[in-house]
């Protein structure tokens, strides 16, 4: 796990930085688009030095409900996180407010949908979201 923080926050940083960046009177669906095209492009260089065991092609078949829905939820995040930073929301709470509400929002999918747990520590950790992002909410 440790091997993956270090690029997912990066990336996470060049995110917010070149959301908050696009232009108000750029089109949020034209920045998308060529934000996603240049994805695109990496990931079928990605794709070319991927040893995986499966073909593209072969990949296809495989496609299921939670690949459309990948799809759908990047597009309305785009556009969202696009949208709040050109109503003024700030860079150094946006993402924090946002992780936040997702992941109490996906707390009780993790219990029931996958019968996941929550400890004590767990807990304490959800009371201090909550109490950190009422203190972020308060201007």
């Amino acid at each position: 796990m440790k091997n993956t923080l270090f690029p997912v926050a990066l990336g996470g940083v060049l995110y917010h930085v070149s959301q908050k960046s696009v232009p108000k009177a750029f089109s949020p669906f034209t920045a998308i688009i060529l934000a996603y095209a240049i994805g695109i492009a990496l990931c079928l260089a990605g794709l070319a030095l991927d040893p995986a065991e499966k073909s593209f092609v072969a990949s296809l078949r495989e496609v299921n409900w939670a690949i459309v829905g990948l799809g759908v939820s990047a597009v309305v995040i785009e556009i969202g996180v696009l949208l709040a930073y050109r109503v003024g929301w700030n860079i150094s709470a946006a993402s924090v407010t946002i992780n936040i509400l997702v992941a109490l929002a996906l707390i009780p999918i993790g219990l029931l949908a996958y019968k996941e747990h929550l400890s004590t520590r767990n807990i304490a950790g959800i009371a201090c979201c909550l109490v950190g992002l009422y203190l972020i909410s308060k201007k």
